[in-house]
């Protein structure tokens, strides 16, 4: 690969590039770099927006580069201010460990275990001590926090903010110090932390790092980023099936900037393809790369067999009801197949529910004898006994 093809790779989706000129003095020093991605472990689950700028690490580390991962075991104590209206809450030791090692399993699915230097942000923030602290609290003032467009807002708006929330992105771009980053990875959120750290980084007598920005990954619907609160997210541990089928029900538009975001194909070959095609395509690789090429033929398989074909999927899991009668709305809830009973409602008086494949649009008692198959939308299934 020639450098134009490499630096090509490294931009490819992304948004800021600070700077593009210092990036290529240093790739062109032929040096291995250290490029740094840090992630506070504040919930146990991965999805595919995350994994776009863990793609991007996958990239550097690919290309020959020296990739740390920084968990903030430290730093999540605090909790990441960016693009917050209020301080978060306040995680548990017992909890954020728990969720480090969740992270690990999930983010080695796209990285290489034997190529990754992981470190936790506590070996070097809890030896700081409070002289440590003040010296660093230097290096920053309230004018430049304020400037901070999550902390200005709640200014003017009479929000509270925390002094603890000034300190944070201080002690993130400590990080960057204590490993001497090159590069540092992040989502366009993360892009006042990341510059935080260059200026730091001169403070302390080291070269700037070079920071690039992701964007930050629409969801299932199109629409809102891709989160776990807003129900569009697809789980990097989720079922393959269910993988699957999240994958081939995102709009046609959606599915390019997927590609663009998410592998590393050729745009062009690919928008020469059906777009039907083109998601069997995406689905497909998504599943292999968190399971097997296997996997996702079985899936596809199953996935063909449930939509295609009509059918039922050759495995459903079992519910035991805990009463032998209730409501449909209740029952859904139940089985785990709504999130909430207002949700079960409005599948039932959309049309979207069927028990023994007979379609049931009003919230009736159901009476549970024998086996029932119940289903709540194109894709969730449970029998209830």
């Amino acid at each position: 690969m020639d450098f134009k093809e490499t630096l090509a790779l490294i931009k490819r989706g992304a948004v800021d590039f600070i700077s593009e000129q210092d990036l290529i003095k240093k790739l062109l020093s032929k040096r291995r770099l250290t490029v740094k991605l840090g992630v506070d472990p504040t919930a146990p689950d991965i999805h595919l927006g995350h994994t776009v700028v863990i793609n991007k690490l996958r990239t550097f580390q690919d290309l020959g580069h020296k990739v740390v991962f920084i968990i903030g075991d430290f730093t999540a104590r605090i909790g990441d201010p960016s693009g917050r209206n209020e301080m978060r809450p306040v995680l548990g030791e017992k909890e954020i460990l728990s969720n480090a090692k969740t992270y690990q399993t999930q983010v080695f699915k796209i990285l290489d275990k034997s190529k990754t230097e992981v470190r936790y942000n506590s070996e070097w923030l809890y030896s700081m001590g409070l002289d440590g602290l003040l010296e660093l609290a230097k290096h920053a003032t309230v004018a430049q926090m304020l400037a901070r467009a999550d902390f200005n807002q709640r200014y003017t708006t009479g929000g509270n903010i925390a002094m603890l929330e000034f300190i944070y992105p201080l002690l993130t771009a400590y990080d960057s110090v204590s490993i001497g980053a090159d590069v540092e990875l992040g989502g366009t959120d993360q892009k006042f932390n990341l510059l935080m750290a260059r200026d730091l980084q001169k403070d302390y007598g080291q070269e700037s790092q070079v920071i690039i920005t992701m964007p930050l990954l629409e969801g299932t619907d199109g629409v809102k980023k891709m989160s776990k609160s807003y129900k569009n997210y697809i789980g990097v541990s989720e079922p393959p099936a269910e993988i699957f089928g999240k994958v081939m029900s995102i709009s046609d538009d959606l599915m390019y900037r997927y590609y663009e975001l998410l592998t590393q194909e050729n745009l062009e070959d690919i928008k020469k393809l059906h777009p039907k095609d083109a998601k069997v395509r995406l689905a497909h690789s998504m599943v292999s790369k968190f399971y097997s090429d296997s996997e996702a033929k079985v899936a596809e398989d199953e996935f063909n067999k449930v939509f295609v074909s009509k059918g039922v999927p050759s495995e459903i899991e079992t519910h035991k009801a805990s009463k032998p009668s209730m409501r449909l709305a209740e029952l859904i809830l139940e089985a785990g197949l709504a999130a909430s009973k207002k949700e079960a409602e409005r599948f039932i008086t959309q049309g979207g529910v069927k028990i023994n494949d007979e379609k049931i649009d009003d919230n009736k008692n159901i009476e549970i004898k024998g086996e029932l198959l119940l289903q709540v939308g194109k894709r969730k299934f449970k029998k209830v006994e």
